[in-house]
């Protein structure tokens, strides 16, 4: 377990998402290795809590896809699988593509300039070289079109799926050479959407999913 382990306190969350967001964000740095086992005993003492938080904590963790609970064993920090990987994202692709289209027929001139404002926002954040800004501005950047769609059903599910997302976004964002295309892309989504060209925006959302899983998965092959 990392030495570096320290709870980051939010006055204004709940204890067991401060003790949650601390450990996700461990995972995703990379702190917490995968197939690393999350003793509640020893994280609690670690970060000075309760093991209340740190049981609560890591369920959630199991519903982002970050741990996993293994019989006889206990919880565990969840390896990357190529299967877990294709699964996710071929529902993404189907969904980011249906909000894509959607999208198209129902933007408005507010909503598109939030987009747009949404893209530069993406652009600039590139510049920062944190990681997690990066993510959260890519994160933004969907959204919008999700917001978009008007589609309060879609936009569940799409808010759902994201979070089982986040880790590969996470490792897809940590590589730069990955960031022209992915510059290039939200620019074509964009244009897209504003001409209302639901075939290709179709096409870009497809290129731009798939682009992650390829990426992905050399990254997935290097670590086995």
């Amino acid at each position: 377990m990392t030495e570096n382990l320290e709870l980051n306190m939010d006055a204004f969350l709940p204890l067991r998402d401060v003790v949650f967001n601390t450990l996700r964000e461990a995972i995703l740095k990379g702190e917490l290795k995968p197939g690393e086992r999350l003793m509640e005993l020893q994280l609690a003492s670690k970060l000075g809590v309760s093991r209340t938080p740190i049981r609560e904590a890591i369920r959630m963790l199991e519903q982002e896809g970050l741990a996993v609970t293994v019989p006889r064993k206990g919880a565990e920090v969840a390896k990357m699988t190529e299967k877990d990987m294709e699964d996710v994202l071929v529902i993404r692709a189907a969904l980011d593509e249906l909000a894509a289209q959607l999208a198209c027929d129902e933007i408005d001139d507010e909503q598109l300039k939030l987009l747009q404002a949404s893209r530069r926002n993406f652009e600039n954040c590139i510049q920062s070289g944190d990681v997690k800004q990066i993510a959260q501005a890519d994160v933004e950047f969907h959204d919008r079109i999700y917001q978009a769609t008007g589609n309060a059903k879609l936009i569940n599910m799409l808010n759902n799926l994201r979070e089982q997302m986040y880790r590969y976004r996470v490792e897809y964002l940590k590589d730069e050479a990955n960031y022209p295309t992915l510059i290039t892309e939200h620019q074509d989504l964009v244009e897209g959407i504003r001409r209302r060209d639901k075939e290709y925006v179709t096409a870009v959302m497809k290129r731009h999913v798939s682009n992650q899983a390829e990426a992905v998965k050399q990254m997935i092959q290097q670590q086995e």
